[in-house]
This record gives structure tokens, C-alpha cells and sequence, in this order.
């Protein structure tokens, strides 16, 4: 339909198309006609082939009205047009029949046999056949980099944007893409050449007729493409509607129970209610009316023309200045002509409408990766293979997501190989930030995290991360089975492997109550399980892949006591046997610790063991205190 034609539409006459609509460039200017043209840029070669073959056709099709209007020129005793009626003189010996009103016919039926009958079953697979293939090929190819942009994304990317607004951003590119390039490409590209064909034709007929059917057609077609070129900019502005209208029904259904159970259904229904009527004014008054009105105009416009070159025709006629197959041929093709504004302003619409979401899906692929981001072109051999003590050090670390203002400062903390350290205090502290450099999430702005003594920041990401792993308060889980979740991490685990890290996270305590064992199906995030069997099934999949570091961010916070205490002798379990960060609100949950690490407002202000810090009277024991008066409380 109308974009990706690649690179051979830029080459074609059809570039004064995209010359008009290429002004209209997104917001910032990154991505724009250049970079829609440039999507299929890889089957260049193949598409010139492609659209010469369905414009070749095109210029074929010409020949049987060009034809009609000799015969009718033979029947009614008028001569052949000059190279015709050489044609039929060099035919006439090979036949050993005279050049005369029988031998005309048969070579013009002829021609007219091969411009339909001969042509019809070719058209499809030298046209068509590609113009398709093209498309699916760059469908993949595309789907494959909007992928790996989002493997490849940087954390804060995710916390500004919604995973319905990213799919549908997405979604709506590729596949506008991929039903734009076969209109293009197939249909406006060799239409245009057609009109081209046809201006041919008349000119060699009667030259005055001819330019005035080219300025009518370019003036009809300019003003067309600079109405919708306003139009367009509407498109853009309705895109952004439908965008925040998909982007808050995807959290309605990702936030369903607290939806229900603070009863917010009404209020939820009336604020989309009020999107939705947005849109619909927008759509019908801002856009449908200006492609009314555009149309009206445009069909006056066309039979105007039509008439005026009927009309002139004719009187060219009349003085003898053509002949009547001359005057058929030229009614003929002239209204072929005209017939295709229609549909070239309805693919340029099409284009149009397209436009916006075309443009958004390029500016998404040329958003910046991450600094921590793997790459993802590398073979797996390619991945550098690490074992490590476990030693950690964080050096003189200061970070802030914004620049001017740090989340830590200063932060110095050695953990030797297979020591629990614990990270404690109040909320906003710093804790999980903590982690997330370890994890190369982020860079620090000072200071640097080592381990065995090597800046992390040398080293492979991928081969680095696979020594780590984390077990968070709110584990991800995927539709799958319960062993396809286990095994994400370490997919060569064999199932003793399995069982030996279920037995340690206690994950066998339920695991036979499941219907199909470890072949359960967990449902959409593991909508099947409690949030403390998740939890086991996180502590599971961690030890899978028997990490140097393990990490517990708040792993046992929104649990009950029950599922808590299950969670708290799986770590005792696990507690020596590597380096271990446990990050806790519940202070219970870290008396066993070698070492407690009280943050506060980004700094460290004590270090020491449960006892040690209960008898200093600072931070960590007014804390303990509180918790402790909170649970005599209950």
C-alpha cells in the first residue's frame, strides 16, 4: 500500500510524491521519508526488478486501445500509423501474404493476443509475487530489530513507558510497513509510469491536447498532495490520541483487581470514554471532512478534464486533423489517465494515514541502547565465560539518575567471597540502587564496583551477568510451564539439577500439588501461584544457574508469615555456600547476616552484625525498635 517501497521509489516518477510528503518531518526530525524509503533497503535490487516488471505491464496494457483505435482505422479504410504499417510490410514475406487489410488485422489482434491473453498469468509472479515477497522478508527483518531495540533499551526507558504503548507503537510500524510497500511498489509506482505512458501516446497524436492533459493532471495531483500533506499533520496528532488511549487500557488489564477492588470501573470507563470521544471528533471532523471536501474537489476537477479533452478531441476530429481511430484512442487512454487520480489519491491517503505510525516505529529503533547493553550479534562461543570468588567491592561509588542529584554518595563497602551482607534502611535510601550498578544497570557518575578486583565495567555484560542472579519481591514469570520457568536461566539443567535447587528453595513442598507437576502451566505471570510460591520458584531459578553473587531484593517483604518463614529456611540453606546481598525491610529476616550495612539518605552510617548494631543505639536499632513495638502491636 504506500511506504516501504525501497530505494527505487525514491528513483521513480513518483518521487515528487514523496518530495511533498517528505517535508513532513516528526517532532525532533529523526526519522522522516528518508528512513521509511530506506526500510526495504536491502531488497533494492530485487524491487528496481520488481517495479520495472509491474510498470513494463502497465505500459503493455496501453497497446490494446492503441490497437482498437488502428483497427478502427484499417476497417473504416484509413492507413496504419507509419511504424505499424512498416511492421506489417516486414511481416508480409515471412508469410507469404500481402501487406494488406487482412494481414493489418491479424498482426493487430495479434499484438492485442499478446498484451492480455499472454501477459495475464505472467503479471502476478513477475509483479505481484515480489512486491509481497518483499514486504514479508522486511516484516521479519524489522520484527526482529524492534526486538532487539527493546533487549537492548535502557532500564528508565521502561519506567517512562508502558509495555502496551511499546507493543503498539511497534505493532502499528511493522505492519503499516508491510501493507504499504505492495501498494507502492505494485500499484502507484507503475501507475504513474502508466500516466507517463499514456501522455506518450497522445503526444504523438496531437501535441496541444497532450500538454494540456499534463498540466490539468500535475495541477490536480500538486493540489491533492498539498492538502494532504496538512492532513497528515492530523495524523500524527490522532496517532498520539490512539497511542495513550491503547497505552491506559493496557494497565486497566494489567491492574485489573486494584481497578475492582477500589471500584474505580465507572471512573476508568469515563476517562476512556473521554479519550475515545476525542479521537472520534478529531477523526471525524479534523480528518474524514478534509478527504470529503479533498474529494469532491478532486472528482469535479477530473471530469472537468475529461470533458475538456473529449471536447477538443472531437474537434480535432472534425477538422481532420486525427482520425477516428486516432480520436478513440485518444478518449480512451486520456480517460485511463484520468481514471488513476483516484486511485493514486486514495494510495496517497492510505500513505498518509500511515504516515505518523510509520515514522514513530523508525524513531523507536533509533532510540540509543543502553550503555550496559549486550550484544546481541555476537555468537553464544563469542560470550566470555567467567568464574569469580565473589568478592565485591564498591569503591568511592557516588550515582544520581539525575546528575545534580545523587541517590549515593561516597560509597565504600568490601564483600568477601561467600560472606551475607545485608543492606538495610528506610526507604529511598539507596539500597536496590545499589544492586542495580552491580548488575551494570547504570553507570556510576564516580567511584567504581569491582569484583575480584576488576572493574566490572571491563568486562563482557553478558558473561558478567550470567555470574550473577536475583531473586526479586516481585518475581517475573512467564506463560509457560513451571520447568520452562525454572530453566530460564540455565536451560542445559538437567531435571536432577532441577530437583536438587527445588529441594533447596523448598519449591517441592508444592510442587506435587500442582495437576501436571513440573509440566503445569503457570498462566500469564504466574497467575496459577501464590506470591510465596513464586517467590520459591525465583530462589529456584537463581540457583540453577549456580551464581558467584546472589542477590535477595526484598524477597520475603509481602509475604505472609507462613510463605515468609518457607522463604527464610530456604536462604539459611543457601546462606555460605556463595556471596550473597540480601536487601530487607523486615530486620528478622537479616539477624543471620556476617554483615549488616545501614544506608541513609545514600550514605553508609554503620556497618557491624545484628548484636554489634542493636548495642550502638544508632539508625539500625531505633529501627529494630520500631519494627519490634509494630509487631507486639499486632
Amino acid at each position: 500500500m504506500p511506504p516501504g517501497c525501497n530505494a527505487s521509489f525514491h528513483d521513480t516518477p513518483a518521487g515528487f510524491i514523496s518530495a511533498g510528503l517528505g517535508r513532513i518531518q516528526q517532532g525532533g526530525g529523526m526519522a522522516g521519508i528518508r528512513e521509511i524509503v530506506n526500510y526495504f533497503g536491502r531488497y533494492r535490487a530485487l524491487s528496481m526488478f520488481s517495479v520495472t516488471a509491474s510498470s513494463l505491464f502497465e505500459l503493455i496494457d496501453l497497446t490494446v486501445p492503441y490497437a482498437i483505435g488502428q483497427i478502427l482505422n484499417v476497417l473504416s479504410g484509413k492507413p496504419l500509423d507509419a511504424p505499424l504499417q512498416a511492421g506489417v510490410s516486414a511481416i508480409a514475406p515471412l508469410t507469404r501474404h500481402p501487406p494488406n487489410q487482412s494481414l493489418s488485422l491479424a498482426v493487430l489482434m495479434g499484438i492485442v493476443f499478446l498484451a492480455t491473453v499472454i501477459r495475464a498469468p505472467l503479471q502476478p509472479w513477475l509483479g505481484d509475487w515480489f512486491h509481497w515477497d518483499i514486504a514479508f522478508r522486511g516484516r521479519r527483518e524489522h520484527s526482529e530489530k524492534a526486538i532487539a531495540k527493546i533487549l537492548t533499551l535502557p532500564l528508565e526507558f521502561y519506567d517512562e513507558n508502558n509495555a502496551g504503548r511499546i507493543a503498539g507503537r511497534v505493532a502499528r510500524g511493522i505492519s503499516n510497513h508491510t501493507w504499504t510497500y505492495p501498494e507502492i511498489a505494485g500499484q502507484m509506482i507503475p501507475k504513474i509510469i502508466r500516466v507517463i505512458g499514456i501522455f506518450v501516446i497522445i503526444l504523438i497524436i496531437q501535441w496541444q491536447i497532450a500538454l494540456l492533459f499534463l498540466l490539468s493532471f500535475l495541477l490536480i495531483l500538486g493540489l491533492m498532495l498539498s492538502k494532504l500533506q496538512r492532513l497528515t499533520e492530523k495524523e500524527k496528532l490522532l496517532d498520539r490520541y490512539a497511542e495513550n488511549t491503547e497505552s491506559r487500557a493496557s494497565e486497566i488489564i494489567t491492574n485489573i483487581k486494584t481497578v475492582k477492588a477500589f471500584a474505580t470501573e465507572t471512573k476508568e470507563l469515563a476517562r476512556q470514554k473521554q479519550r475515545l470521544d476525542r479521537e472520534f471528533k478529531f477523526l471525524e471532523y479534523a480528518i474524514h471532512k478534509g478527504y470529503v471536501v479533498l474529494f469532491c474537489w478532486q472528482r469535479l476537477a477530473v471530469e472537468s478534464s475529461v470533458f475538456i479533452v473529449l471536447a477538443l478531441t472531437l474537434w480535432a476530429t472534425v477538422q481532420g486533423q486525427i482520425s477516428l481511430g486516432h480520436f478513440v484512442t485518444t478518449l480512451t487512454v486520456a480517460s485511463m489517465a484520468y481514471s488513476e487520480i483516484n486511485p493514486i489519491s486514495e494510495l496517497a491517503e492510505i500513505f498518509a494515514r500511515r504516515y505518523a505510525s510509520m515514522v514513530r516505529l523508525h524513531e523507536f529503533l533509533q532510540l540509543p541502547s543502553g550503555a550496559d547493553a549486550a550484544s546481541l550479534d555476537d555468537p553464544p562461543e563469542a560470550v566470555r565465560h567467567y568464574n569469580f570468588t565473589g568478592k565485591v567491592h564498591f569503591e568511592h561509588l557516588s550515582f544520581g539518575y539525575e546528575a545534580d542529584r545523587l541517590v549515593l554518595q561516597d560509597i565504600n563497602l568490601l564483600i568477601q567471597p561467600k560472606q551475607t551482607v545485608a543492606l538495610v534502611g528506610r526507604s529511598g535510601s539507596g539500597k536496590s540502587t545499589l544492586v542495580k550498578l552491580l548488575f551494570r544497570y547504570f553507570e556510576p557518575q564516580h567511584g567504581r564496583v569491582l569484583i575480584d578486583g576488576q572493574d566490572i565495567r571491563s568486562l563482557d555484560v553478558t558473561g558478567y551477568r550470567r555470574r550473577l542472579a536475583i531473586v526479586h519481591q516481585d518475581v517475573d514469570v512467564f506463560n509457560g510451564t513451571l520447568l520452562d520457568n525454572l530453566t530460564y536461566g540455565n536451560p542445559k539443567a538437567t531435571l536432577e539439577d532441577v530437583e536438587a535447587a527445588c529441594k533447596i528453595a523448598r519449591v517441592d513442598e508444592f510442587i506435587h500439588l500442582m495437576p501436571n507437576g513440573y509440566y503445569t502451566v503457570v498462566g500469564e505471570r504466574g497467575v496459577r501461584l501464590s506470591g510465596g510460591q513464586r517467590q520459591r520458584l525465583g530462589i529456584a531459578r537463581a540457583l540453577l544457574v549456580n551464581p558467584d553473587v546472589l542477590v535477595f531484593d526484598e524477597a520475603t517483604s509481602s509475604l505472609d508469615y507462613e510463605s515468609e518463614r518457607s522463604i527464610q529456611l530456604a536462604m539459611q540453606t543457601i546462606l555460605g555456600t556463595r556471596t550473597t546481598i540480601i536487601i530487607a525491610h523486615r530486620l528478622s529476616t537479616v539477624r543471620e547476616a556476617d554483615q549488616i550495612v545501614v544506608l541513609d539518605k545514600g550514605r553508609i552510617v554503620e556497618v557491624g552484625s545484628h548484636d554489634e548494631l542493636l548495642s550502638r543505639e544508632g539508625l539500625y536499632q531505633r529501627l529494630h525498635t520500631l519494627q519490634e513495638t509494630g509487631e507486639l502491636l499486632v
